[in-house]
């Protein structure tokens, strides 16, 4: 039990170092936009995607003015939720089962 509160606390110092937060990015914000994930973007509901589009383009603006947001308006570890993860998953399973169809 101990290692793992440790390890939290490991997790929660490095998403905090990271800096994302502090331009109101969410983790999955920021993740590479290989094929699999331009996918799970296009099968997102609107609201998700309108709402990362928003995180994404007021980070642009703080960035480009070398600014942060107020700290009561950062992204917390714990309210950081993995809204895209869900849907990789299953692109990333089809994939896979294409491609093991595809060898037979």
């Amino acid at each position: 039990a101990g290692g793992g509160r440790m390890i939290e606390r490991l997790r929660k110092w490095y998403y905090s170092a990271a800096g994302f937060n502090k331009l109101g990015l969410m983790r999955d914000d920021t993740l590479h936009e290989d094929d699999d994930v331009k996918e799970a973007l296009k099968r997102l509901p609107e609201h998700l995607y309108n709402e990362r589009v928003f995180r994404i383009k007021r980070a642009l603006d703080l960035s480009l003015k070398h600014q942060i947001l107020p700290k009561d308006q950062w992204v917390k570890y714990e309210e950081d939720h993995h809204y895209l993860e869900p849907y990789l998953k299953e692109v990333i399973r089809e994939r896979h089962e294409r491609e093991a169809w595809n060898k037979k």
